[in-house]
């Protein structure tokens, strides 16, 4: 998931600088579009983080 930051912020946002902190938005609106919920996708991109970087520790991020 992408932010296209530091352009076009999402719609709550818009109008100022895009950060990082609003993939939040980016991820509801995936979740709406594919019928999950928003915790469905954060396991999702989470699982994938793990997956592409293998030698980091699961116990880094917090739930």
């Amino acid at each position: 998931i992408e932010t296209d930051a530091p352009y076009l912020a999402p719609t709550p946002h818009r109008g100022k600088r895009n950060e990082p902190s609003f993939v939040v938005h980016t991820a509801e609106k995936l979740a709406e579009l594919k019928g999950v919920s928003l915790k469905k996708i954060q396991e999702i991109t989470t699982h994938n983080f793990f997956t592409l970087f293998s030698k980091t520790k699961r116990n880094i991020i917090h739930p």
